[in-house]
């Protein structure tokens, strides 16, 4: 059995089993980081104007249209800094858009609610099947794997992507961002969102209802379709300046009264408890090392500081009992059921269909023909 380590730059460890350490204790993530990802990350005069350009391109393509561009809105920090941006600095006329899987907390309902009236934006919801997403959250408990959080995940994703689609929408505004979000999280941890193959085979064996109206869409139709035949764009405004966690934190705070979360992806009650107990304490997976991580390599977060939050539980102790009953009930069945499937046997992407060859293989001809960058994110 391989002995544990933890990276001495960050705090990335062995519990990402396929985590590689060189002489001196310093992991592939930090390496990657140093090779393929800063060299491409410009948060300064270069992004600025690379910013500006964009910018220009946007609004001369949404000219004489409701909207220039679409942004989804989770009420998260990133996506909510840069709406307040690209509409107060840059005059972007976005469609804001909320998918609403049913696990909403009251805190991110509220964030985006202050944020859309004070800039004056309609925002557009789109309310997801109950039935069926908790269907299709009972087969991913049932099925006993790490990513539980692929039915929200892709709903949003396929129903943003629909969405601009319909709309002939060309630009998708994405909160997508290296400077707090550079260290990926292991492909085991949580396996890809679109892989339909996968998502088939486990609704399959486990779903009990039909998805008459869940929007699933497959990898090849908002990859390829949509952004190679329709020229629908995803851009990411916040890799082009400079954009650091207190930095949106406090404006925010201070322009719209919004709250922060106890953890990055708080803004679901569901991913809250999925990330912050079920993850660390089934699988042994804290997502915080991933976040922090991140943050000391883009010198927001000494690596002292993220031990010291890394010794303390990622969920509360004295409230996880609540947690787990609300969660239980929200699904419509029994805490011991609901205990039992933390309790069963470990899964992984690996025992279902799968189509991750055909994604790395996929990634890598796109790379060589030149659509996508080199760059692992």
């Amino acid at each position: 059995m391989r002995a544990y380590q933890v990276c001495t730059r960050c705090v990335m460890d062995t519990s990402d089993s396929a985590i590689r350490f060189d002489e001196s204790g310093v992991c592939d993530h930090c390496r990657d980081f140093e090779v393929n990802v800063r060299p491409a990350w410009h948060p300064n005069e270069v992004g600025e104007k690379r910013l500006a350009e964009l910018v220009a391109t946007i609004k001369q393509n949404g000219r004489g249209k409701q909207f220039d561009s679409i942004l989804g809105m989770s009420g998260g920090l990133d996506s909510s800094y840069m709406l307040h941006l690209l509409v107060t600095q840059f005059g972007l006329r976005p469609l804001v858009f909320h998918v609403d899987g049913g696990w909403n907390s009251d805190i991110a309902v509220n964030n985006i609610q202050m944020l859309v009236e004070k800039l004056g934006l309609e925002l557009f919801t789109e309310v997801i099947n109950w039935p069926e997403m908790r269907d299709f959250q009972l087969a991913m408990f049932k099925s006993g794997v790490p990513h539980l959080d692929i039915p929200q995940d892709h709903a949003f994703v396929a129903t943003l992507y629909k969405f601009a689609h319909k709309h002939k929408i060309r630009y998708i505004l994405n909160g997508g961002n290296i400077s707090t979000e550079c260290v990926r999280n292991p492909l085991e941890w949580l396996y890809y969102g679109t892989d339909m193959s996968q998502i088939r085979d486990i609704l399959n064996r486990f779903g009990t209802l039909p998805m008459k109206s869940y929007p699933f869409s497959s990898v090849l139709f908002h990859k390829v379709y949509l952004r190679y035949l329709r020229g629908v764009q995803v851009v990411k405004p916040l890799n082009l300046l400079p954009y650091t966690k207190e930095l949106a934190i406090n404006t925010l705070s201070r322009e719209y009264g919004w709250k922060p979360y106890p953890q990055k992806h708080f803004e679901s009650r569901f991913t809250r408890f999925y990330e912050g107990y079920w993850l660390p304490t089934r699988f042994g997976f804290d997502t915080r090392r991933v976040q922090y991580s991140s943050l000391i390599l883009t010198g927001q977060m000494t690596r002292d500081e993220a031990l010291t939050q890394l010794a303390k539980p990622s969920y509360d102790p004295e409230t996880i009992d609540a947690e787990f009953e609300f969660i239980a009930n929200k699904l419509g069945i029994g805490i011991d059921e609901l205990r039992s499937y933390h309790e069963m046997p470990l899964k992984s992407y690996r025992d279902y269909r799968n189509q991750r060859t055909l994604f790395n293989v996929g990634a890598k001809m796109m790379q060589t023909l030149g659509m996508e960058a080199a760059i692992k994110r």
